[in-house]
C-alpha cells in the first residue's frame, strides 16, 4: 500500500488558489458586516427580499363565533367579543369593520346592519393559520325591549358577518332576541383588532 506523503504541484497550486477565494470571500463578508453594522448602505452582493403579498381574509378562510362567556353590560348595551379565527393553511390579513346583521333561520335580516363604532381606531391584522382576531359586538337591549318600530321576535338566529371588504359571509350564532324590524340598529362593531377578544377578564 503506497501513502502520498507530498501534495503534487497541481493540486497545490488548485488548493493555494481556492484558499486564496475563501480568504477573499471572508474578507468582503467581514467587510459587508462591518459596513452593515456601522450604518453604511451596502448595494454590492445584496438583494432586498421581496415583501410576501398577504391576501384579504375571505368567509371560507373564517371560522366566527361569539364569546358569550367574555359578556358584559352597561347602559342598556352588552357587548360581546365577536372572534374570527383562521382556519385556512396560509395567512390572510383584514382591515375595517365587518358587515354585521342577525338573520333568521331563511337568512332574512331581523332589524338593521349592525353599525361602526370609531372609538379604536382601523389597523391591518394578519392572521397566521390558528390564529384569532377579534371585533367588539355590542348589542342594545334597551333598543330591543323598548325601542320604537322594533318589533322584538324570538327564534333561532345566526349573526350574518362579512369579513371586511368581502361579499361573502360566514355564519356565527346568536341566541338573543332580535328587533324583525328592518329599520331598527341594536347591534354594533368595531374595526378588526388582533389577538382573542376578551372584556371581563
Amino acid at each position: 500500500m503506497k501513502y502520498i506523503s507530498t501534495i503534487p504541484k497541481t493540486a497545490l497550486r488548485v488548493t493555494t488558489a481556492v484558499a486564496a477565494a475563501s480568504v477573499a470571500g471572508l474578507i468582503a463578508a467581514s467587510a459587508a458586516v462591518a459596513a452593515s453594522s456601522s450604518g453604511a448602505v451596502l448595494t454590492a452582493n445584496t438583494t432586498p427580499a421581496a415583501p410576501v403579498a398577504i391576501r384579504a381574509c375571505t368567509a371560507d378562510d373564517l371560522g366566527a363565533w361569539v364569546a358569550v362567556s367574555q359578556s358584559d353590560g352597561a347602559a342598556g348595551t352588552i357587548f360581546f367579543p365577536l372572534q374570527f379565527t383562521n382556519l385556512s393553511r396560509h395567512a390572510c390579513a383584514m382591515r375595517g369593520f365587518p358587515g354585521v346583521s342577525a338573520v333568521d333561520r331563511n337568512n332574512h335580516q331581523l332589524g338593521g346592519p349592525a353599525g361602526w363604532d370609531h372609538v379604536v381606531p382601523a389597523r391591518t391584522v394578519v392572521l397566521a393559520p390558528g390564529a384569532t382576531a377579534h371585533t367588539i359586538l355590542g348589542y342594545s337591549d334597551v333598543v330591543v325591549s323598548s325601542g320604537p318600530g322594533c318589533h322584538p321576535t324570538f327564534g333561532t338566529f345566526e349573526l350574518r358577518v362579512y369579513p371586511p371588504g368581502q361579499h361573502r359571509a360566514t355564519y356565527a350564532a346568536f341566541d338573543l332576541q332580535a328587533c324583525s324590524h328592518a329599520g331598527s340598529v341594536y347591534l354594533g362593531v368595531e374595526p378588526i383588532q388582533p389577538g382573542v377578544g376578551t372584556i371581563n377578564s
